[in-house]
């Protein structure tokens, strides 16, 4: 039967001089709470023979130290960076869209202080946050008029209940996606009051599909990006101005859930419809992302004829579903980035989607020749094709490299544990049990994190 009675009480712990100063810091309640679970989990632990200790002066120690490291803990915050050695751009796991320095900025600067949120200081009266990136959103997409939510699917929601409720929406088979974090477009639909009218077939759904489907009921047509999948073979699906078409000929709107948010052709995303060509196409309303490949913060936008975003801007959902000042501080900042053209040098994803790959074999050759100083670390560059991700063309690769890391002493798994556990952690992935760290998606700034964090790895 272990001794309890090395176990020092909680009061005369309190009193003590190392306690009092971690009191200081964590305050006299936090402290006193983590102390009480400290001591009890270690009563627990002697009684299960989990743990040995003999003499009062080695278990105070002990205490002292879990209780510090509690505290530490508790106190931390649960969100931290990391780097995304994945080689998915738009890493929706990893928080997708890293911000532009010009949008950091602009957010410190706001957040800081206060904002002329809602205030017109021209006319020294209220205002409204509804008016913010609205004419950098139709310079952008050649749009009447824009809107700002806090999510894509906030933004699909608030159209379909301000355009649809009670009334039938028009939708083929083959564009009732579901995607990650259980958002599927039937549910949506039913959320917003709209009635689900499918058309066509999984495979193929052809325009007149669509013109049969119309009755008085009919309030809008929708049409969904595909996200996170492809169809290929015998399929067939109308071109969205076949779509608008329809929608002219009998009066009804066509809404287009682009999802992706895509403002300027690149080579990198040869299939992907921007926002400019859903607008010069004729659909009345375009939602899109401001965290894919728009780059900027978690957002959902709308853009397209005023006489709808009237309508969306006074529906009851538009107070529930706005964003706050610091998501309109970095997407308005990221918008300028794009409409003066230096999005591919600034905006972390557009710039990642531009990289020549003889650049990233240069950072990798580079790290290679430093790694081979170290002795039991085995390193090689692997040619490796990268994603853009975030459900935007999942058909698309990028060309990219990769260090493949391999310890004499350690596992493949044991390693990728090792670069998780680091701080900050290094999220790369194992591809045939070879670890690999993809480049395309590491800020060359954090080249010496990763140097620093395999050194550690070596005398762990």
């Amino acid at each position: 039967m272990p001794d309890l009675r090395v176990i020092p009480s909680v009061d005369h712990l309190m009193r003590s001089d190392a306690v009092r100063k971690l009191e200081a810091s964590y305050g006299h309640t936090l402290t006193l709470q983590e102390l009480r679970a400290v001591s009890s989990r270690l009563r627990e632990q002697l009684l299960a023979s989990e743990i040995k200790l003999d003499d009062l002066e080695t278990t105070t120690s002990y205490i002292l130290g879990q209780l510090a490291g509690q505290l530490r803990q508790t106190l931390a915050p649960s969100l931290k960076t990391v780097v995304n050695a994945t080689g998915i751009i738009v890493h929706t796991n990893l928080g997708r869209a890293p911000l532009s320095h010009p949008a950091i900025e602009n957010l410190t600067a706001l957040a800081s202080g206060y904002s002329n949120l809602e205030y017109d200081i021209e006319a020294g009266d209220r205002g409204s946050r509804a008016t913010h990136a609205t004419a950098l959103l139709e310079q952008l997409t050649g749009a009447e008029s824009g809107v700002v939510v806090n999510n894509n699917a906030a933004a699909v929601l608030l159209v379909l209940a301000a355009l649809a409720e009670g009334r039938e929406v028009i939708i083929s088979r083959g564009e009732m996606v579901a995607i990650g974090g259980g958002f599927r477009i039937p549910d949506v639909l039913r959320q917003s009051g709209a009635i689900l009218r499918e058309v066509g077939t999984t495979n193929r759904t052809k325009a007149t599909d669509y013109t049969g489907a119309i009755n008085e009921r009919t309030s809008l047509i929708l049409r969904v990006h595909p996200s996170n999948f492809s169809i290929s073979g015998f399929t067939e699906r109308p071109g969205l101005d076949e779509l608008t078409a329809v929608g002219s000929r009998f009066t009804i709107p066509v809404v287009e859930d682009l999802g992706s948010g895509l403002l300027a052709e690149t080579s990198a995303t040869p299939y992907e419809s921007t926002v400019q060509q859903s607008i010069t196409a004729g659909v009345t309303v375009c939602t899109f992302s401001g965290d894919k490949l728009l780059g900027g913060p978690q957002a959902g936008l709308i853009v397209g004829a005023e006489s709808a975003l009237t309508r969306i801007r006074s529906h009851p959902l538009m107070r529930a579903l706005r964003v706050d000042k610091l998501t309109l501080a970095s997407l308005e900042a990221t918008l300028i980035e794009h409409a003066a053209g230096r999005a591919h040098k600034t905006v972390p994803v557009t710039r990642m989607m531009n990289t020549d790959p003889k650049q990233t074999e240069q950072r990798a050759k580079s790290l290679a020749l430093r790694f081979a100083e170290f002795p039991g670390l085995t390193t090689a560059i692997r040619h490796t094709s990268a994603k853009i991700g975030g459900g935007s063309t999942p058909d698309i690769t990028l060309p990219s490299r990769a260090i493949s890391i391999h310890v004499d002493t350690k596992s493949t798994s044991t390693i990728e544990q090792l670069l998780r556990a680091n701080t900050p952690p290094i999220i790369g992935r194992i591809d045939h049990d070879e670890l690999l760290l993809d480049l395309l998606t590491v800020d060359p700034a954090d080249d010496e994190i990763i140097v620093a964090a395999v050194t550690r790895l070596l005398s762990s």
